[in-house]
This record gives C-alpha cells, structure tokens and sequence, in this order.
C-alpha cells in the first residue's frame, strides 16, 4: 500500500489473516480487532483496503467469458441473488410513481443488493457483478449493467451461449430462458416442455455457484456494511475462490 517498514500495527501476514477470518466467519470487526490487538478503527481500514486490492484482481465479463470459451465449455449460466443487509433509508420511484425503498425486494421480503452472476457450466463463479437496489429485477440489472451485451457477444463471437431461468425472458439474443406455462391453463407443447427440461438439467449445475461463495465465505450471508458495498465484497469473495479452485490466470 505504500507505507513505510513498522509504521502498520500488523504486518501483510497478519493483516491478510485478519481478513481471512472476517471472509470465513463474518466476524465483528470490532471482536476480530480485539483478536489481532489492533483497534476497531484499524480493522476497518484493513479489511477495506483488503478489499480493494483483491477486487482489482477479478476479470472483467468480456475477459471471464473469452477464458471459459478458450477452456472449451460449451456455454455459461446467468443468475442473479439478492445479498442480505442491514434497512437502507434511501428511497426512490416506482414504475407506478409511487415512492419505495430503493433496497428493499418485494419478492424476498428483504432488504438487499442485487447481485448478477455468471458461472460455468460445473457451477463456478467466473465473474460477478456490481451491486444493484434490491427493488430491481434479474432483467432489469441485467440490461441496465449491459450483461445482456456482452452475453449477446459471448454468443455471436465465442458460439458461447448463455442459459438462464424465467427471470431473463426477452433478454434478447444469446439468452435461452425456459418457456412459460400458458396463462390459459393449458399445457405447454411437448416441444416446449422437451426444451425446458433439457435447459433445466444443463443449468442445474451451473446454479450453485452463489452456493459456493455464501457456503464458504460466510460474511457474504449478511453485511452490515453499505448495500453499495456489497459488490466489491462478493468480487474479494470470488477472487479468493479462484485462488482456491486454482482459477487464476499463469502471471498470478
């Protein structure tokens, strides 16, 4: 970071320790500064500056797709999780005018930030998003991050498509998403229902990437911390599954 020999209450080991056991755990900075001998203010700074350089490490979309395309898997998986925090006050309108928590979902009775994920087909995580208000749908975070862009390009380019559940439907071209029952109460074609069931058995796997990174890093299961935050909290989170996948690219 810059600064001078002894002039940090810990050294690179310890401070990467610190922030390993905050990943792993979600322990209270406070009680975690308390366990290194460091003050709450100093556990803050290290986990923050942890998470900055970490979170520079992680592959932009267009670098994570051309990597999955280049190791030969045939497509990749969109989905999309809503990541628990503390209420937010901040507010904003709705497609009806009226005022809403800018950070609460309706769908998950919760306050949280969107999160978009794209995983490999085995299920891992190769690149995560910036957070969004929870009050957002999968789609719209999708379009308004232009993940449907690059996938459009991952797909064109790459012959890399992209599956993704009933969330994304008309997210446009590269996008396959399952088709929906008949509001009529009819059944679908068999076609349809054919379709749906081999998109369902290919995507299945690749849906537990979001399991992989709240399984292991348990701090990503609730943040006190800005909801804004959260996006560079989950992309320190997948740099450090990468490394533990041995994901990472030869100059690393």
């Amino acid at each position: 970071m810059g600064t001078r020999r002894r002039a940090r209450a810990l050294t690179c080991f310890y401070q990467a320790l610190l922030v390993l056991v905050w990943f792993r755990k979600g322990e209270d900075k406070t009680t975690l500064g308390v366990g290194f001998g460091v003050s709450r203010a100093t556990a803050y700074r290290y986990v923050a500056e942890a998470v900055r350089v970490l979170t520079a490490q992680t592959p932009t979309l267009h670098d994570a797709l051309t990597q999955v395309a280049a190791d030969g898997w045939s497509h990749v998986i969109l989905d999309g999780k809503l990541f628990d925090t503390d209420r937010l006050a901040e507010t904003t309108t709705s497609v009806k005018g009226k005022t809403i928590d800018a950070w609460y979902s309706g769908k998950h009775r919760d306050f949280g930030a969107n999160i978009q994920a794209v995983m490999r087909p085995d299920g891992l995580p190769v690149w995560t998003s910036s957070a969004m208000p929870g009050h957002l749908h999968d789609l719209a975070c999708a379009q308004q991050l232009d993940i449907t862009g690059a996938l459009y390009w991952a797909a064109s380019a790459l012959d890399l498509p992209t599956l993704a559940d009933s969330g994304y439907e008309g997210a446009g071209q590269g996008i396959h998403t399952p088709y929906k029952q008949p509001a009529d109460g009819r059944r679908l074609a068999v076609d349809n229902r054919t379709y749906n069931a081999a998109l369902r058995s290919m995507r299945c796997l690749g849906e537990r990437g979001f399991a992989i990174l709240t399984g292991r890093w348990r701090t990503l299961r609730h943040s006190t911390a800005s909801p804004r935050q959260v996006g560079d909290i989950v992309r320190a989170a997948l740099h450090l599954t990468h490394f533990e996948y041995r994901y990472l690219p030869d100059s690393c």
